[in-house]
């Protein structure tokens, strides 16, 4: 059992000899470099435009920073393996300071945003969010420099169910599906029978389902095995004990409700309102993550879940008690990778060929063997 509980956090890889395995040997871009450019940005607007349709949202700036104080960062897990990156304004000689950090993701600050902004049941908010996550291993498809759209929505109490869940997650998956239609006729050598397309439909499964069918398998691989037979997923209920003892994946206390019981289509008890949408990567052949998102919690789950975690004393922090005194609306929201989407979508074999970052030299010097360009 010791593979599945060192399965719960990060990408997968933990060698650059694995990463070097598992680039593809046959690769080409389909586009060069100026054509990459553009359809980044003709997909970037395809899919904020619709996004925002398909949802009702409008689009807000977003902080790159933020005071401690506010308690608005994301961890991403409750191990704390992730930390921000975290800094001294001296301000005024250091008589007006801040101590600031960096955010990781907009996750909690959206919601605090939605009351900000006024927004009524049924509006919402999306941002061109940037974050830096410095504790990754820089791999294929991890940087230290994260791009999402990253959006919440107000709810009402009685859309706090998973059949709001999964007609959102299907808007969201006709924008994709779009998005990859849009960019096709702008740069028709994309369509290729060595790449085939997205599916049209989702399939929706229980993470509890998913270790029913592949029980000795850690969570990685058990995403692989379904995504053979289910090419793009939306796995339900992450963050909650499964029946072998560990989650599908540690999840934060603070934001997605994973505790809420819930039943499945047979009547089955299941735990969660969230999820991830996974799907299968036809260039590098590996699972591929698109967006993580979920109905947040309301006072009593977020109570639950920090108890469950051993995190109570973050009720004293503002954006927990925004919560507990039902200040802050109920909401479901999630943040779609940027850099992730044009990966897939322009098939390409690595992050770096759609975004500028930091890679270590030895990643890159594998990328030239490999003849994957990236980006500097």
């Amino acid at each position: 059992m010791a593979d599945k509980k060192a399965d719960l956090a990060g990408p997968g890889i933990g060698t650059y000899e694995e990463v070097e395995k598992i680039l593809p040997g046959d690769y080409g871009s389909l586009l060069d470099h100026k054509e990459t450019q553009r359809a980044i940005f003709s997909l970037k607007n395809y899919i904020e435009e619709n996004l925002c349709g398909e949802l009702n949202l409008m689009m807000v700036q977003v902080p790159l920073i933020v005071d401690v104080e506010s308690g608005v960062n994301d961890l991403l897990d409750r191990d704390g393996s992730r930390t921000p990156i975290q800094f001294h304004i001296s301000n005024d000689y250091d008589k007006h300071p801040i101590d600031a950090q960096v955010v990781q993701a907009a996750t909690k600050w959206k919601r605090v945003a939605l009351k900000e902004y006024g927004m009524n049941a049924g509006e919402g908010i999306c941002t061109d969010m940037r974050a830096v996550r410095k504790d990754y291993f820089l791999d294929h498809d991890h940087s230290a420099y994260v791009d999402q759209w990253d959006w919440e929505k107000v709810i009402t109490a009685d859309q706090r169910n998973l059949a709001y869940l999964k007609e959102t997650v299907s808007k969201i998956w006709k924008v994709l599906k779009g998005a990859e239609t849009h960019v096709q006729e702008l740069f028709p050598q994309l369509k290729t029978d060595k790449y085939p397309n997205l599916p049209d439909e989702l399939t929706f499964v229980h993470a509890e389902d998913i270790l029913d069918m592949y029980p000795d398998m850690p969570r990685k691989q058990r995403e692989t095995a379904i995504l053979q037979k289910h090419p793009a997923i939306f796995i339900i209920g992450i963050g909650w004990t499964l029946n072998d003892g560990y989650p599908h994946e540690l999840r934060a206390a603070d934001y997605d409700d994973w505790v809420i019981e819930t039943r499945s289509e047979g009547g089955k008890p299941m735990h969660g309102l969230n999820g991830d949408i996974l799907v299968w990567n036809p260039v590098t052949k590996r699972r591929h993550e698109l967006t993580s998102m979920g109905i947040r919690v309301n006072a009593e789950t977020l109570r639950k879940q920090l108890a469950m975690t051993g995190q109570l004393d973050f009720l004293k922090l503002p954006y927990h008690q925004g919560i507990i005194n039902n200040e802050l609306p109920l909401s479901i929201g999630g943040g779609i990778g940027q850099s992730r989407s044009y990966m897939l979508l322009l098939r390409k074999a690595h992050l770096g060929e759609v975004s500028v970052t930091v890679w270590p030299k030895i990643l890159k010097e594998i990328c030239v063997k490999k003849n994957i360009h990236v980006l500097e």
